[in-house]
């Protein structure tokens, strides 16, 4: 259930966000910008006492964009289809094609996180070691 829970939250930011982008860009209101995520598995981690690991899909609509944020997590992502363009503060952003990769740490404020394309859906895997119950998607303060 917290799973659900977490990824309804990650959906309702990266929704907010894209449906302000596209007030902001589109031409047409029935253009919209939302993200789906798509839970693949959670799995506690009896190894490391009180973090689990977490899997999903996300896929981003021609246009997408997320709300600046952070995980208390590392997250490993891994590009499967179109093109994503990912940064974190303090360093350049990236366009990330598939087969590559990026990473955000516990600490890091993900400022840029959006499809690279106006035309083409993208999609990517996340795979998130977190602890376990909390949310996946913080405000970043």
């Amino acid at each position: 259930m917290r799973v659900i829970k977490t990824l309804g939250l990650l959906g309702l930011l990266v929704c907010g966000a894209a449906i302000a982008h596209s007030h902001a860009s589109a031409p047409g209101p029935a253009q919209t910008h939302q993200a789906e995520v798509a839970a693949l598995m959670s799995k506690a981690l009896p190894d490391y006492p009180g973090k689990e690991a977490l899997m999903i899909i996300v896929t981003y609509p021609p246009g997408a964009v997320d709300p600046v944020h952070r995980h208390d997590a590392h997250a490993f992502l891994y590009v499967l289809e179109g093109s994503i363009v990912m940064g974190l503060k303090g360093d350049k952003e990236v366009t990330l094609m598939p087969g590559q990769t990026f990473y955000e740490g516990p600490n890091d404020i993900h400022t840029v996180g959006r499809n690279a394309s106006l035309t083409k859906p993208a999609k990517f895997l996340v795979v998130l070691l977190k602890n376990q119950g909390e949310d996946v998607v913080l405000p970043a303060d």
